[in-house]
C-alpha cells in the first residue's frame, strides 16, 4: 500500500499537492501521499454552485464532493483548500460546450476541463503552494524515457482515461503524477476500506459531471437558447424527410431520434449544417472516413511513422493509422467520426500526441 512519486528527493523533505475531487480515487491517493511521509497539502476546486450542486449525483467539485474531501483531508491529517473556478469553468467548459455543439461539432468537455482548469489553473496554484508535484487519480501511467517522462495508457484498460489527457504538455507532465495508473480501481476501493475512508463505496463521477442525466440539449439551451431553432432533416441528395427541433438534440452517427419512418433502410446523421440549420442523413456507409485532419495537435514523442494506432472515441479499439503531421490516416475506414472529438496517437501503450478534428474526407472521396 505505496505509491513511487519519484521526486528524486527523500519524501520527508518533499511537498505534495493532491487534487481532490471527492471521490475514492483521488482520496485514496492522499492517503498514499500522506503514508509517504512527505508534507500533504489536498487542493479542491469548486466548479459549481454549491447550494444548486449539492445534491446532484455523479456531479465533481462539487457541493457534497467538496464536503467529503474535506472530511477525508481531515481523516488523514492534511491541509486542505478550496478554491472558486465556478466562472473559470463555465467560461472555459460549459460555455465552450454549448458552443461546440451549436457549430454542428461533438464536443468533449472533459479534455477541455483537463486542459484548462485542472491541469493549467490547478497546477498553477500547487506551484504556488511550493510543491515538488501535483498527484491526481487519473487513471493513467507516467513512465521515465529516455527523453523524459512519457504519458502510457493505464495498467487497466476499462479504466485508462489517457484519451481524455493527450493535451496534457511536457512540461505539465514532469511536474504531475498518477499513482493510480498500474492498479485495477478494485484495488483502489480496497485501499479505501482498509483504510476505513468514507468514500470507500462512493460511485463514480459520470463522464459530463455538468451534464444531469445525459440532457445534453437541456444543458445548451439554457446557456444558448437560441440553440433550439428548429430546421430541417434531408437525405444526401437534399431531399426533405422530415422536421426536427434543433441541432443540439443530434451528433454524427447518431440513429435514434430522428422520427422519420418509412425509409428502406437505417438512417444516420452524417452531418450537421449550422448555417441552414440541417440534419443530413445517410446509409451507415456514409459514415465510413478516411481521413480526419486535426488542429491544436499536442505532441508528447518522437516523430514517429510506423506501428501507430489512433482513437477517436475514449472507449474504442485504437485502429490502425498513419500520422502526415496534421492529419490521420486510418487504413481501414472508421466510423463515426466528427469535427470537435479528439483524435489521439498511441504507440503500443505510449501516447505520442493528438489533435482536435476539424474536418473528415469520407471513404468514399479518398480510396485507400
Amino acid at each position: 500500500m505505496t505509491a513511487d512519486f519519484q521526486l528524486g528527493k527523500p519524501l520527508q523533505e518533499a511537498r505534495i499537492v493532491v487534487a481532490m475531487s471527492g471521490g475514492v480515487d483521488s482520496s485514496v491517493v492522499a492517503a498514499l501521499a500522506a503514508r509517504s511521509g512527505a508534507e500533504v497539502i489536498g487542493v479542491t476546486l469548486q466548479l459549481y454552485d454549491h447550494g444548486a450542486a449539492i445534491q446532484r449525483p455523479g456531479s465533481c467539485c462539487a457541493g457534497q464532493d467538496i464536503y467529503d474531501a474535506r472530511t477525508i483531508a481531515d481523516r488523514l491529517g492534511v491541509a486542505h483548500y478550496v478554491f472558486d473556478y465556478e466562472s473559470r469553468f463555465r467560461e472555459g467548459v460549459i460555455e465552450r460546450f454549448a458552443d461546440e455543439y451549436m457549430r454542428g461539432r461533438t464536443p468533449i468537455p472533459c479534455i477541455a476541463c483537463n486542459q484548462g482548469v485542472k491541469f493549467t489553473d490547478l497546477l498553477s496554484l500547487a506551484r504556488e503552494l511550493g510543491a515538488d508535484c501535483l498527484a491526481t487519480g487519473h487513471y493513467v501511467r507516467r513512465v521515465a524515457g529516455a527523453g523524459g517522462p512519457e504519458m502510457h495508457r493505464a495498467a487497466d484498460p476499462a479504466r485508462d482515461q489517457s484519451y481524455f489527457l493527450f493535451a496534457t504538455t511536457r512540461d505539465q507532465l514532469d511536474f504531475l503524477r498518477f499513482p493510480l495508473g498500474d492498479m485495477p480501481k478494485s484495488a483502489v476501493r480496497e485501499i479505501a476500506r482498509e483504510l476505513q475512508l468514507a468514500v470507500a463505496e462512493k460511485p463514480d463521477s459520470q463522464d459530463i459531471c455538468f451534464v444531469p442525466n445525459g440532457d445534453y440539449a437541456s444543458v445548451v439551451k439554457k446557456v444558448r437558447p437560441e440553440a433550439a431553432q428548429p430546421g430541417e432533416i434531408v437525405d444526401l441528395e437534399g431531399r426533405v424527410l422530415g422536421q426536427h427541433g434543433g441541432l443540439i438534440h443530434f451528433t454524427v452517427g447518431q440513429r435514434r431520434g430522428l422520427e422519420i419512418g418509412g425509409q428502406p433502410e437505417p438512417l444516420y446523421v452524417v452531418r450537421l449544417e449550422p448555417e441552414s440549420r440541417r440534419v443530413v442523413v445517410g446509409r451507415k456507409v456514409a459514415l465510413a472516413v478516411r481521413t480526419a485532419r486535426l488542429d491544436g495537435i499536442n505532441w508528447l514523442g518522437e516523430a514517429q511513422r510506423t506501428g501507430l494506432t489512433a482513437k477517436v472515441r475514449s472507449m474504442a479499439r485504437p485502429a490502425p493509422v498513419r500520422f502526415d503531421g496534421s492529419a490521420v490516416h486510418f487504413q481501414q475506414p472508421e466510423y463515426g467520426v466528427a469535427p470537435g472529438q479528439a483524435a489521439v496517437i498511441y504507440a503500443g501503450d505510449r501516447v505520442l500526441g493528438g489533435g482536435w478534428i476539424e474536418e473528415t474526407i469520407p471513404a468514399e472521396l479518398e480510396p485507400a
